[in-house]
């Protein structure tokens, strides 16, 4: 999505229409599957991975969503699964880990790609070439590895030849994948858009609309699903971007303010209920 200038209404009932598309979830929430990035979207971006708050009630708000959904509410991250697990405690939702290179189905059965030996000396590599960096974070992710310059945005240009140079001799298997800040080598045969997919193709999820909520480069390929699907994208964006999402939420803390909405009315169907 891209705006031009003197476009303010069109800005202004973008951010509503997607406001308005969540909270249809409680008006119909069998219609629904709701598939959601976690940095970035349901937590704002920290200097580094590992410097990220998660708001203490938006694991249980996650948990009363899902119970809306009849449990069709997925993760879909950049994240490694195990990490992304850590951040909400007891609550292991379906999540897609690595842009899909790994998948935990609403079963708990878990899918990986396999690892390549020729891979890890590659990171290595990268790993002992961003000690020429000071504040450049290189992110092992096992079938993954990134590079974080956002503490350090004087070397980009450095970071973004390298990270190319590796991710050709890679090889096809590999691909770069940019992202705000960072760049990221990960497996070539997975995305954001097939995990969206293949959550589609099983229950709870089966014969759902999706609705994709996002915020980066990485998201655009669940975006592009969704639209195909006929469902619904949503792109959480401070300042406008060029996206093919939908519609829009101008912050992370403005998606976590209507979930918390959502999840409130849902308790107090249950107490209505009792």
């Amino acid at each position: 999505m891209s705006y031009e200038p003197n476009t303010l209404q069109a800005t202004l009932d973008t951010v509503q229409s997607g406001g308005a598309i969540l909270y249809d979830i409680a008006r119909d929430p069998g219609r629904w599957a709701l598939f959601l990035d976690i940095d970035g979207t349901l937590i704002d971006i920290a200097d580094s991975p590992d410097g990220i708050t998660v708001p203490p009630d938006l694991p249980n708000t996650l948990e009363q969503i899902s119970q809306l959904l009849g449990g069709a509410l997925a993760l879909v991250t950049g994240r490694a699964l195990v990490y992304a697990d850590a951040l909400f405690g007891s609550h292991h939702f379906p999540i897609a880990g690595l842009h899909g290179a790994e998948r935990r189905s609403s079963s708990g059965e878990v899918q990986r790609l396999e690892r390549s030996g020729d891979f890890a000396a590659l990171k290595e590599r990268i790993t002992d070439q961003a000690r020429q960096w000071p504040g450049v974070l290189v992110e092992d992710k096992g079938l993954a590895i990134a590079a974080h310059y956002r503490q350090a945005p004087e070397y980009q240009q450095q970071v973004e030849a390298v990270m190319t140079h590796f991710a050709e001799l890679a090889g096809p298997d590999y691909m770069l994948q940019r992202g705000k800040m960072v760049l990221e080598i990960r497996p070539s045969r997975a995305s954001k858009g097939e995990a969206l997919r293949a959550f589609l193709s099983e229950p709870p999820f089966q014969g759902r609309i999706p609705i994709a909520v996002g915020d980066d480069l990485t998201d655009e390929a669940m975006f592009r699903v969704a639209n195909e699907l006929g469902g619904h994208s949503i792109r959480i964006e401070e300042t406008a971007a060029q996206s093919i999402a939908t519609s829009a939420l101008p912050s992370a803390a403005g998606l976590r303010a209507i979930l918390g909405t959502l999840a409130q009315q849902r308790k107090q169907a249950g107490k209505d209920a009792s």
